[in-house]
């Protein structure tokens, strides 16, 4: 029961009281009143009867004594009279059927008046004539009390509804500030350290409305460090100090992520040997910033085509790379990079489309890490050695289809739904049990299965990305995958859903028509958090709202902060698989430890992914990380029914 509810019932029963208690003594009093006056009445009639029948008893009349004796019950409540005559005994005796009008009879039946009778002597001079007795009748208290009861029913009424809504909005306004600090109390439970509380008047509720701002910040504080702290062991360990670009270490995690993920693109690696001119001509400090510069505009040029990780690998060398792209969009980011290159040239003095070379290694199919970087750097050996600005690794493989081949066979197959799943169980770590499933699609095109990594790309590019998860998530539910298992079924939502407001609705209706939404969960990856921040809320605000759940994917991948968590509040989150290849030092181990704290300081289960073997696990054991996942518990094929 709310605080609101116990004072406005006990202002309710302390109202009660005192309306019963006033009732109570007026009742009394005016039931004591009544009766004096009844009784008043009736001794007043009594002599004045007394004295009218003097002359007809004295003339022995009994018409004119009826007659008085009539008039006498007209006039007033009287249900007997009797009169006994002195000299021979004689005794005569009337009664009146008295009705009470406009008084119920179980009022009546109460009893609240008993009758009165007075009884006196008629006597003319010193002769004694009569004995009379008036027996009166209590109507006239019934019909008194019953008038002023109902009187009072109706004022204390009006005033106990008067006083009942005065009591519900002057508590509304005092405890106003109370209600404030449980919202308030609420959102710091959640994790939410929004603006201060505005301190109220009261001066009871002062000091504990500046404790709870005092706490609300300490949190905010807190977190706010720790999102600095991961800010300062990724500048430290995962980016390059002259050029503010990621280092070699992190470019090769990326990749390593990168391939293991369905995806697109290439990898670029430029030596710039025009930076070692620049070096023994203006000194080192000149080429560092040349370098520094040389980041920012390439940063600035070049994510306008295609969004792309640019890292420095080594003194002059560096590695561009670009995702889910493809071989037209590449061959403008190439050429839009060469541009850049020979301004920042020109600039320094040197001759542009000179000391510069580029080798492009496009994946395609299944790459291992060392492939690629392998083909890139055979590429660009052979830039230097044909003294050519840039090469292509010459990749015998060819592509399936073409984009209009793939837009046909794709739209087909997902309006026809032929898919094929499989699902990978995510472990605790606790006890090695399965705590959700993440879903995996394939697709038959041409009777031939192709896993994510063959299609993912072309479904991107060619904006296929809504209509493939509403046919998808449409296909599991039909299927009933939701209720194989208690665990909840994990769906990866691509970038174009999460960006997609019909789809929201979509979504939205589709969750509240489903009998289990808590054994959905859809993850949306850490890119899209940062390229449309409000998309998202508004998606993740739709899912929880509904009952289902949702996290994010590649947690950690992204530079920037990770104050979003506090908006999105997702159930979980995934580290980014680079994590599980970054070398193993005390360095990564601060910053992966970092990342954990700011999660698991919001109350957020977090996922290490990636994993192959118990013994990559192990790294992990002092992080106090929930659950893993990887290849250590490989993907099942589900069997649709």
């Amino acid at each position: 029961m709310t605080l609101f509810r116990q004072i406005y019932a006990l202002l309710f029963v302390l109202f009660l009281l005192t309306i019963a208690s006033l009732a109570y003594v007026q009742f009394n009093e005016t039931q004591s009143f009544l009766a004096k006056q009844m009784e008043s009445d009736l001794n007043n009639a009594s002599h004045s009867l007394g004295l009218m029948l003097v002359p007809a008893l004295e003339a022995g009349d009994d018409a004119a004594t009826e007659t008085l004796v009539n008039v006498l019950f007209e006039g007033g409540y009287y249900q007997q009279i009797k009169l006994t005559w002195l000299v021979d005994g004689k005794q005569q005796v009337w009664n009146n059927a008295i009705r009470v009008q406009n008084v119920p009879q179980w009022f009546i039946d109460l009893e609240i008046f008993k009758p009165i009778a007075k009884e006196s002597i008629i006597t003319s001079g010193w002769l004694q004539l009569a004995k009379i007795e008036i027996t009166a009748h209590p109507g006239f208290g019934y019909q008194e009390m019953w008038r002023i009861i109902t009187n009072i029913i109706i004022v204390f009424s009006i005033l106990f509804l008067i006083a009942i809504i005065f009591a519900r909005v002057g508590l509304s306004i005092i405890l106003k500030p109370l209600n404030s600090l449980s919202e308030h109390a609420k959102k710091i439970a959640n994790r939410q350290f929004g603006p201060d509380m505005p301190t109220p008047k009261t001066t009871e509720l002062k000091e504990l409305v500046q404790a709870f701002n005092s706490m609300s910040s300490q949190l905010k504080q807190v977190f706010n460090s720790l999102d600095e702290e991961v800010s300062a062991l990724r500048k430290k360990n995962l980016v390059d100090q002259v050029s503010n670009l990621p280092n070699r270490q992190y470019m090769v995690s990326r990749i390593n992520g990168w391939l293991s993920e369905p995806s697109s693109g290439a990898l670029f690696l430029v030596k710039m040997d025009w930076l070692e001119d620049v070096h023994s001509q203006y000194g080192y400090q000149v080429r560092d910033e040349t370098i520094k510069l040389l980041g920012n505009k390439l940063h600035h040029h070049l994510d306008d085509i295609s969004p792309s990780v640019i890292a420095r690998i080594a003194a002059y060398e560096f590695a561009f790379l670009i995702e889910e792209s493809e071989h037209e969009q590449l061959s403008k980011y190439l050429q839009g990079m060469i541009r850049t290159i020979n301004k920042e040239i020109s600039k320094a003095g040197c001759k542009p489309n000179e000391q510069f070379n580029i080798g492009i290694a496009e994946r395609l199919g299944q790459m291992s890490v060392s492939d690629i970087l392998a083909q890139a750097d055979n590429a660009l050996q052979k830039s230097i050695k044909d003294n050519k600005i840039f090469h292509w690794y010459e990749n015998t493989q060819q592509q399936l289809f073409s984009r209009d081949e793939w837009r046909q066979k794709l739209t087909h197959a997902i309006n026809n739904n032929q898919f094929q799943f499989r699902w990978q169980p995510i472990l605790l770590n606790e006890n090695n049990e399965v705590c959700q499933r993440e879903l995996y699609c394939q697709l038959t095109l041409d009777n031939e299965v192709l896993h994510a990594g063959q299609f993912m790309p072309f479904v991107e590019i060619l904006s296929l990305g809504t209509v493939l998860d509403r046919c998808l998530i449409e296909t599991v539910n039909s299927h009933h995958l939701f209720d194989r298992n208690f665990e909840p079924v994990a769906i990866n939502l691509t970038y174009q859903s999460i960006g997609d407001h019909e789809f929201h609705l979509w979504i939205k209706k589709f969750l509240r028509n489903h009998k289990t939404p808590e054994r959905i969960c859809f993850e949306i990856p850490e890119a899209s958090v940062y390229s449309d921040l409000s998309s998202c809320e508004h998606l993740c605000n739709i899912i929880r709202d509904c009952g289902a759940h949702f996290g994010i994917d590649h947690f950690g991948r992204q530079f920037g902060s990770m104050a979003y968590l506090q908006n999105l509040r997702p159930s979980y989150v995934k580290l980014d698989q680079s994590f599980a290849f970054i070398e193993e030092n005390q360095h990564n181990s601060e910053l992966c430890r970092a990342l954990v704290n700011v999660a698991k300081g919001l109350d957020i289960q977090v996922i290490v992914t990636g994993i192959q073997e118990n013994k990559q696990l192990s790294r992990f054991n002092d992080l106090r990380l929930d659950a893993h996942q990887g290849y250590i518990a490989p993907p099942v094929d589900i069997k649709l029914t």
